[in-house]
């Protein structure tokens, strides 16, 4: 295995300085990851960072497949430490994201989503085209706190065309909802697995930190950068994917 993955461009130099390869305590071992594993330090799982290469190399390879033909990943990470990292690298990317609380249905009841997506973008009309001046203090602050939460919970997928193609999942078990919904209708899920997650449920997984922000940040721009790849190399004539 060279040290540089091919289709991630990220080395494990890189991966190490990060701490990628920092695991979860014994403690809180999934044995379901235990091919990921390297060896065990302090108590510590070490995750083999030549596997993270190689699962890497192959998300980012599919990811930039699927952008290529103009198809979208939905980036999820609602942890408050990497919100910020997710959101960032998502717009970076052109692509969807949550990053503040999954709402339960999201993917198996996207009707319902798309009323909420509707009506932050009638309230953001109106804000646009007439204004508050027409309304009570009390209106307005009624409205601009429903914007607020419309925006929070649904404002990064507001320009989200149906389903995304696939799911960036950052923390498989803090995402177990969003991965059960794209599980259930057969959306593909790449994933940051830590070694107390369960990886079984995940299509693409990607051993490493899930918790430190250095090595989220590393992940994370890694896929973005592949979407970014894939949309330059979309075929003339390619139509959005439904």
């Amino acid at each position: 295995m060279s040290e540089h993955g091919e289709g991630s461009g990220v080395s494990i130099k890189r991966l190490l300085e990060a701490g990628v390869h920092l695991g979860h305590s014994r403690r809180y071992w999934n044995p379901k990851t235990r091919d990921f594993v390297f060896t065990m330090r302090n108590q510590l799982h070490i995750i083999d960072l030549r596997k993270t290469i190689k699962h890497l190399d192959a998300a980012c390879d599919a990811v930039r497949g699927m952008v290529s033909y103009d198809q979208e990943i939905l980036f999820v990470g609602t942890k408050r430490n990497i919100a910020e990292i997710v959101e960032s690298n998502a717009r970076r990317a052109g692509m969807p994201f949550v990053n503040r609380r999954w709402l339960g249905g999201m993917l198996t009841n996207h009707r319902t989503i798309k009323l909420r997506v509707e009506r932050l973008k009638a309230i953001e009309y109106e804000f646009e085209h007439r204004g508050t001046a027409h309304l009570s203090k009390k209106e307005r602050l009624k409205l601009e706190a429903e914007h607020q939460r419309l925006e929070n919970n649904v404002g990064g997928v507001k320009n989200m065309n149906g389903l995304p193609r696939a799911l960036f999942v950052v923390d498989v078990a803090n995402e177990r909802i969003a991965v059960a919904e794209a599980n259930k209708i057969r959306i593909p899920v790449f994933a940051v697995v830590d070694t107390n997650s369960d990886p079984s449920r995940i299509d693409y997984p990607i051993p490493g930190n899930d918790d430190s922000q250095r090595s989220v940040k590393l992940l994370v721009e890694a896929l973005a950068d592949a979407c970014i790849a894939g949309a330059a190399e979309k075929p003339a004539g390619v139509v959005q994917a439904s």
